[in-house]
């Protein structure tokens, strides 16, 4: 007999894994006492230095559904960067550019990318070393995608450098209307669970 399809929602402190178990000195999922159901996995990934929304399920479609590349699935992030960003910035983030990720070249998706004041996130933990001489600021950028470290590519590609990295929205389902705190889970009912699927329109 099938498991009933379920999925939960977890704000992915930085420095865990995307996995359950731990590997090469670094914390997984397992390390933050969820007390989940073991059919449950991560629909898709989070970088270890990266934070913020991550789905867990036991439903295959739904996880066919958000990681089949053809069906550009959109991803919110919000990056700061190390440097004053400027317009002509955010015109090559938005443009296809050409990344080398994984020995393989690979030119990007046009994304949307905008300015955006800092965003009422708590303090990271370890606190990002920020150089006093320069600026930091923030970027909104919104993939249809999600190559390995591909924003963090992406930004350095133009000269800014990521600081911190927080994914902040899958398809329409927000960070902001779940209310977790790093390394709170919750179930997601059959609406939110829609959100998370759905492409939206966000600028």
């Amino acid at each position: 007999m099938n498991a009933m399809p379920i999925c939960f929602a977890l704000n992915k402190p930085f420095g865990v894994l995307s996995q359950f178990t731990s590997e090469g000195g670094h914390p997984g999922l397992g390390s933050l006492g969820l007390e989940l159901p073991t059919d449950v996995y991560p629909v898709g990934r989070l970088d270890r230095d990266s934070e913020g929304l991550l789905l867990l399920s036991n439903d295959s479609k739904l996880i066919h559904e958000l990681l089949e590349p053809r069906h550009g699935h959109p991803r919110t992030y919000h990056v700061q960067v190390e440097g004053s960003v400027t317009e002509e910035h955010i015109e090559s983030l938005v443009a296809p550019m050409e990344l080398r990720i994984k020995k393989r070249q690979h030119l990007t998706r046009p994304c949307k990318a905008k300015i955006v004041s800092q965003p009422s996130v708590g303090e990271r933990i370890p606190p990002i070393r920020e150089r006093k001489s320069i600026s930091t600021e923030w970027i909104q950028m919104r993939l249809t995608e999600g190559k390995n470290r591909q924003v963090r590519k992406m930004t350095a590609h133009v000269g800014l450098p990521t600081l911190r990295l927080i994914r902040t929205q899958i398809g329409e389902l927000s960070l902001d209307s779940l209310k977790l705190q790093p390394g709170e889970v919750t179930l997601l009912n059959a609406e939110q669970t829609e959100q998370a699927l759905s492409a939206g329109s966000q600028s």
